[in-house]
């Protein structure tokens, strides 16, 4: 008993360390992170931290798995319950523009912001978060590839198009939304995608109406 109530509270450290590693990243750079400046700001002595990280680097591969859990959690998974084909899209679009509206990070996307970040970095982090962007621009391709297969948008309708456009305009709504206006930016990121979904649906009616 003694020895899982230890691994407990060291799961429930590492957690609390990567939701705060995470967010600090969205506003300082992931390459900003430091052991160091981590155990300052949750009141923790640095070696702690040496027992789950031994490394800056496996901090920062660290810190990019725990972005992709809480997207899975927040954004994916719940986008999945929505029927199959252009609804399911359309819910992964407005899942994702909810989750920077709610404000969870203070620098609105962790993928966007890191892959800006080490664009020109070839290394262990951008390898990494390539295959990120890789899984992520696949599964938005089977979403709209599932969206012509099963009729409700017209054939011949280029399902990597329509990828494209998708993770576009949501990477433009989240980087422009801080100096243009959250609720301008975001709306204009839906109605964009709703109206191009609409236009290419045979029944536009399974989808929302624009606002």
């Amino acid at each position: 008993m003694t020895v899982d109530g230890r691994l407990a509270r060291g799961e429930r450290t590492r957690i609390a360390v990567l939701d705060r590693a995470l967010r600090m990243a969205t506003s300082e750079g992931l390459d900003g992170l430091s052991l160091g400046q981590l155990a300052e700001a949750l009141g923790m002595s640095k070696a702690g931290l040496f027992a789950h990280w031994r490394s800056k680097e496996q901090l920062q591969l660290a810190v990019i798995e725990h972005a992709r859990e809480q997207w899975m959690d927040e954004v994916i998974r719940p986008a999945l319950r929505a029927p199959r084909g252009v609804r399911r899209l359309w819910a992964l679009h407005d899942l994702r523009l909810a989750f920077y509206e709610g404000g969870r990070l203070p620098g609105g996307c962790f993928f966007a912001n890191a892959n800006f970040e080490y664009n020109a970095r070839p290394g262990a982090i951008r390898d990494r978060l390539g295959i990120q962007l890789e899984e992520w621009m696949e599964f938005l391709v089977t979403l709209a590839t599932d969206a012509v297969a099963g009729g409700d948008l017209r054939a011949g309708t280029d399902a990597r198009a329509i990828a494209y456009e998708t993770e576009s305009l949501g990477v433009c709504a989240v980087m422009q939304a801080p100096t243009l206006g959250a609720g301008v930016t975001f709306n204009l990121a839906r109605n964009a995608l709703l109206g191009h979904l609409r236009a290419l649906a045979v029944d536009p009616s399974i989808l929302p109406e624009l606002t």
